[in-house]
């Protein structure tokens, strides 16, 4: 299938491990697709918007927090054949490193689908259900070797 065929979504999400292991985490509404599940800070990139930008405002609305964003960490996507408007769809996931820098935990965005972020020790966050597939991807990367 050409590219033409298809909607594509490009997202952005923040990998944010403190140093005494414990990963930042949000609890996603379901407001606009899906169930409720516990997410990763991160969404859509706006279409004039660089990755890193993009990561670095959806921390910022999602967490209250200021970050630093770092290397990209590894992508994952998936298609669906019928998609949010009745064509196929793609959606490209992107995860990057990130340090907090600045700001106050607590959700800044009014209405969004995010309703509150907290740190989780990563032993809880592979047994927390429900979950994101994203947040699977996160551990993967979390836990690669150096």
């Amino acid at each position: 299938m050409d590219f033409t065929e298809y909607d594509t979504r490009l997202a952005a999400y923040a990998v944010i491990v403190d140093e005494t292991d414990r990963m930042l985490l949000t609890w996603y509404n379901g407001q606009r697709h899906g169930d409720p599940c516990w997410s990763l800070p991160g969404g859509g990139v706006e279409y004039e918007e660089s990755l890193e930008d993009a990561v670095a405002r959806e921390v910022f609305e999602e967490t209250g927090y200021v970050v630093a964003v770092g290397a990209p960490l590894g992508s994952h996507s998936f298609t669906t054949p019928d998609g949010r408007h009745g064509r196929p769809y793609k959606s490209v996931r992107m995860l990057f490193a990130a340090t907090v820098t600045g700001g106050t935990l607590g959700t800044t965005e009014v209405g969004g689908s995010t309703d509150f972020a907290t740190w989780m020790p990563i032993g809880d966050v592979v047994t927390r259900q429900p979950r994101a597939d994203i947040v699977d991807v996160a551990l993967s990367v979390a836990n690669r070797p150096g």
